[in-house]
């Protein structure tokens, strides 16, 4: 059966993983998501291909990614499932696209990395959504 939250005891690590996922996310939305949604058809003719799938797929996935993925992990549901394409995205953009970046001029991508790896490993805390469903949402504990 589902713990109400109001009967729940967090911890300083519930907290600190909701303020991960929290500014993470918002972060990540701000500065890379809404301008690549908001800007759709500049962005087609800036963003980089390193795969050659077309600018099309390419600004879409980054889209997926930096959108899409950000709100499961805000509401703590597939948290762990929800990190992986930000993470690739990320590792691409640091890696493939900009291989020239010294640590400083790639340090806010980099911090990404490390805040949604620290979800990834840890997943979501006490303090989300998939804590609440019944029989831990169907079993994927793991994808939280």
């Amino acid at each position: 059966m589902a713990t109400p939250i109001s009967r729940t005891a967090f911890t300083p690590s519930d907290w600190g993983l909701l303020w991960l996922r929290l500014a993470g996310s918002l972060l990540l939305l701000q500065v890379h998501g809404l301008p690549k949604l908001l800007h759709f058809s500049e962005q087609l003719t800036l963003i980089e291909d390193p795969w050659h799938l077309g600018a099309m797929p390419t600004l879409c996935l980054a889209i997926f990614a930096e959108v899409l993925c950000p709100l499961p992990i805000i509401l703590g549901l597939f948290t762990r499932l929800a990190c992986l394409p930000i993470l690739a995205v990320l590792l691409v953009a640091l890696v493939f696209v900009h291989p020239e970046w010294s640590i400083a001029e790639g340090q806010f991508a980099w911090l990404l990395v490390i805040v949604f790896g620290a979800i990834f490993i840890s997943g979501p805390g006490a303090i989300a959504v998939a804590r609440r469903l019944p029989g831990k949402a169907a079993g994927l504990v793991y994808l939280q």
